[in-house]
């Protein structure tokens, strides 16, 4: 089992303290930081008054990012499969009698 630490997570202007694998910090600082950035720019673009109106944006924008790479994912393992078929059939074509 990985090594336990505590650390402490600033969202929002929010401090949260979280006990996580040593494995996970980078990527949840890096995932707070990304979530900051993405705060400041909604804050900046838009009236935006209640910050919870700015998480629920972000909230969105990262659920339908993580979306869309999951469709092009599907979208290329079909186009791969399809590709293999075809090879596979021209070489059939071309080795069987």
């Amino acid at each position: 089992m990985a090594d336990q630490l505590k650390i402490k997570l600033s969202i929002a202007d929010r401090v949260y303290p979280l006990t996580i694998n040593s494995n996970q910090e980078e990527g949840l600082r890096i995932a707070a930081k990304r979530i900051n950035e993405m705060i400041k720019r909604f804050e900046e673009s838009y009236a935006v008054r209640d910050k919870q109106d700015v998480l629920a944006m972000c909230a969105l924008q990262f659920a339908s990012q993580y979306e869309q790479s999951v469709l092009e994912k599907d979208y290329d393992k079909e186009e791969t499969y399809e590709r293999l078929n075809a090879c596979i059939e021209a070489l059939d074509k071309e080795l069987l009698p």
